[in-house]
């Protein structure tokens, strides 16, 4: 397991760069996806990796506690060489409650991941909604528990939901981006 700290491309008023990928609910998703929402949170996350499972709940809690705020995961794992990683495992957890985001989406090519500059999972990106583009608002830890065992200081995920509040409210997150911590993604080999 190689631990990485996440260092993204993107810069807080960047545009989120546009996909078109699977859900575990076999349905087709893109950022238009997600037009009805004032806020986007996509996790780049996966099935196995102790630091992603560790924070399914605290995921799971934010799209039931948030009607404004799409949580998407998106799963870019190399699925060859790691099959616990696979688009099938994904429908697993899925459809036993382990994952209730908003969706959960394969990344098989990793061209996602790559347009992202995400490195680790899970590796947080939100966005607000701004005319009809999403640009970045935060991208850092969910809160301050980084390690698979820890717990946080306050409420699981305080400090996304601290950014997703003051984008809801229409204001400047004023959270430092602290990188999130976690497995580095599994590329495929070139």
């Amino acid at each position: 397991m190689v631990q990485m700290e996440s260092d993204s491309e993107l810069t807080r008023g960047d545009t989120a760069p546009d996909f078109s990928l699977v859900g575990a609910d076999g349905a087709m998703y893109s950022l238009d996806s997600f037009a009805d929402n004032d806020a986007l949170l996509v996790v780049f996350t996966c099935n196995h990796c102790p630091y992603a499972k560790a924070k399914f709940e605290t995921l799971n809690d934010i799209a039931a506690d948030y009607d404004d705020c799409a949580v998407v995961g998106i799963n870019p794992n190399d699925a060859e060489n790691y099959p616990d990683d696979s688009y099938e495992r994904m429908c697993e957890l899925v459809d036993d409650g382990t994952v209730a985001y908003d969706a959960y989406l394969y990344d098989e090519t990793q061209d996602v991941a790559r347009a992202y500059g995400a490195v680790c999972t899970p590796d947080p990106f939100l966005f607000e909604r701004d005319d009809e583009a999403w640009t970045l608002a935060y991208h850092g830890r969910l809160d301050d528990a980084m390690n698979p065992e820890d717990s946080p200081s306050g409420e699981p995920g305080f400090e996304v939901r601290q950014a997703i509040d003051a984008v809801l409210a229409g204001e400047t997150v004023s959270l430092d981006d602290t990188p999130s911590r976690g497995c580095s993604i599994k590329w495929k080999s070139e």
